[in-house]
């Protein structure tokens, strides 16, 4: 019976003693695992799953992108310049991101239309990624190149113009429509055209730029039956308003599919200066209809 307690205590030391091994194993796996993991880390060309030639790119280094096209095969240049990281983004796309116009010189020499036309997972090629971003210089390299990037579309049909319309890049928008006026009449899947985007977003210089270029435009509908007189109205800006009436007043008068005219939308949006500016149009379109009748 004395013999228990001495047991027992041996039995504990030796499970105290197995627990500590199992942690010293415990712990030289986990520290084999960092150390490998920082191995696999070091090795990766990038987090993102980037070639050396995307790390260049991003990093603006026109020497390191020169010296990497200079050592590849010529025959492999081209798919070198198509390689995509995680996130489908070529070199190209990543010099046309960061606004890196040198570099993006360099690689479109190695490129192929079909390669500076690649998408990344946003579904964005380089020429729509760099209007996105205002980069101006970027999009004259691109469009030198390969003219046909003006016409690409992302998921939405939406095209670099309606793009650079939205975040209000009025220089990148006046060099397209300069390159094609007919990409203003590319509509999104929703129906809405680029002055849609611009008149929703209150870009003034925007839109006056679209309307010089194609004032028929303002009475273009999306899927909604709105012009973008309508978007307008569910803003706070008078100036928009004023330079989408400059073409033809009469937009004013056009209805959407429930039967709603820009007046309607101000009205509901409770916008009185926008709604007072349209409601004064209104009548000044009907005085001047029964003038010219009278008369």
């Amino acid at each position: 019976m004395e013999k228990q307690p001495s047991v027992r205590h041996g039995a504990l030391e030796k499970l105290k003693s197995f627990r500590g091994m199992e942690k010293q194993r415990s712990f030289k796996f986990l520290s084999m695992e960092k150390q490998q993991s920082f191995k696999r880390n070091k090795d990766s060309p990038g987090k993102r799953g980037d070639t050396a030639l995307h790390l260049a790119a991003r990093a603006g280094s026109v020497a390191h992108v020169q010296k990497i096209l200079a050592e590849c095969d010529p025959e492999l240049v081209v798919e070198l310049a198509g390689r995509t990281n995680q996130d489908g983004e070529t070199a190209l796309y990543v010099s046309a991101e960061k606004g890196h116009v040198e570099v993006v010189c360099e690689i479109l020499k190695a490129s192929d239309v079909q390669s500076a036309g690649i998408k990344a997972s946003n579904s964005f090629d380089a020429f729509h990624i760099a209007a996105k971003q205002g980069h101006l210089d970027v999009l004259k390299e691109l469009l030198q190149a390969f003219p046909s990037l003006a016409m690409t579309t992302n998921s939405v049909n939406a095209t670099a113009l309606d793009t650079a319309a939205t975040q209000g890049h009025v220089d990148i928008v006046n060099l397209l429509l300069e390159t094609d006026a007919s990409l203003a009449r590319i509509a999104r899947n929703n129906g809405k055209t680029v002055l849609h985007s611009a008149a929703r977003m209150g870009h003034v210089e925007v839109v006056t730029a679209l309307l010089n270029k194609d004032p028929g435009i303002g009475f273009r509908t999306d899927k909604k039956g709105q012009t973008a007189l309508h978007m307008a109205s569910k803003g706070q800006n008078a100036e928009i308003l004023l330079e989408l009436l400059k073409p033809d007043i009469s937009v004013i008068h056009v209805e959407d599919s429930k039967g709603n005219r820009p007046l309607h939308v101000a009205t509901r949006k409770g916008n009185t200066i926008v709604s007072d500016i349209i409601s004064e149009c209104s009548d000044f379109y009907h005085w001047f209809e029964s003038s010219c009748f009278t008369f």
